[in-house]
């Protein structure tokens, strides 16, 4: 069996619980299906799945190597739906998932293209800075900064990356002065968003030098416009994704501030939940956005330097 194969095999092995309800689903014999798997296992160097006679579950670096199998196989359906012409008629309600700020500046605006391209498809945005559960709450994609989803039954597939930078209002700045050194944030004002990756401390690092600091907002809130606001009005320094105040920052309303340092990056996924067959209304959204995010070199603008970043579409 070739390495898609494989792949297939072990996704399926992880779904059903079982080599035998793998074996089913896939048209095999049991025993075909333990090679297969024994042979990926061989290949990769690790164990995938524990077993037991009554029970298997995956390792750690199963569960690690399901996440990239599901992103690998939808990529490849992907194609394939292109080729044969499966998405060219995509209909029906689509739900998706996202933060205020990511609906609002990089959702809407595009939804007009979108629907020119997809006229019988019906879109409801739901906005949530959470991760709501896709399967329970009925959304169809979302699109989400985390690396990993704790649940199997959700596939990622990367859409862009981004830094978080440190900015603040001319104003602010010429009131409070500009930090020069990590430390100096101490005495500043801070706008800090709480469903951050550890919101109250700043891991900044610059030519293999890292520096932690504790981070205690004056203002504080689960939504990163609120505290975009906030800084536009020169009340602190904003800590937020560079997607959210790229536009503030190329305007000039927002200045970056210790941008020689870096924090953590963060990977803007597509997040939706594993099925065989992805809908065309699924297939359409993500082909769509994922094109247009290239054309537009996101990730670039927002990794790159910040200070002169490219003007452009939203």
């Amino acid at each position: 069996m070739d390495r898609l194969g494989q792949l297939d095999l072990f996704v399926a092995i992880a779904e059903t619980g079982s080599i035998s309800g793998a074996a089913q689903a896939r048209g095999l014999s049991i025993a075909a299906a333990s090679r297969t798997l024994a042979a990926l296992e061989e290949r990769l160097g690790v164990l995938l799945v524990r077993r037991s006679t009554r029970t298997l579950s995956l390792t750690d670096e199963g569960g690690k190597l399901l996440v990239r199998a599901r992103s690998i196989l939808a990529d490849v359906a992907d194609s394939e739906a292109e080729l044969t012409g499966a998405a060219l008629d995509p209909s029906g309600l689509l739900r998706v998932s996202a933060s205020l700020s990511f609906a609002l500046l990089h959702i809407a605006p595009r939804l007009p293209a979108y629907h020119a391209l997809y006229p019988n498809v019906r879109v409801h945005v739901e906005v949530s800075n959470r991760y709501v559960d896709l399967i329970d709450a009925g959304i169809d994609v979302a699109i989400r900064t985390r690396e990993f989803e704790p649940d199997r039954a959700i596939t990622i597939r990367r859409l862009a990356e981004t830094r978080r930078i440190l900015t603040a209002a001319p104003s602010y700045l010429a009131r409070a002065g500009a930090p020069v050194h990590p430390h100096d944030i101490a005495r500043h004002a801070l706008l800090l968003y709480v469903y951050a990756n550890n919101p109250n401390e700043l891991s900044f690092t610059r030519a293999g030098e890292t520096v932690r600091v504790p981070a205690h907002g004056l203002l504080e809130s689960n939504d990163g416009q609120i505290l975009r606001a906030a800084a536009l009005n020169g009340h602190g320094i904003l800590v937020q994704p560079t997607y959210i105040v790229h536009d503030d920052v190329a305007a000039g309303r927002l200045v970056p501030v210790l941008d020689d340092w870096d924090l953590p990056r963060l990977r803007i996924n597509f997040a939706y939940p594993t099925r065989k067959h992805l809908s065309a209304k699924v297939r359409s959204f993500i082909a769509f956005v994922a094109a247009d995010f290239e054309a537009n070199d996101f990730t670039d603008r927002w990794t790159g330097a910040t200070r002169q970043p490219a003007a452009g579409a939203p």
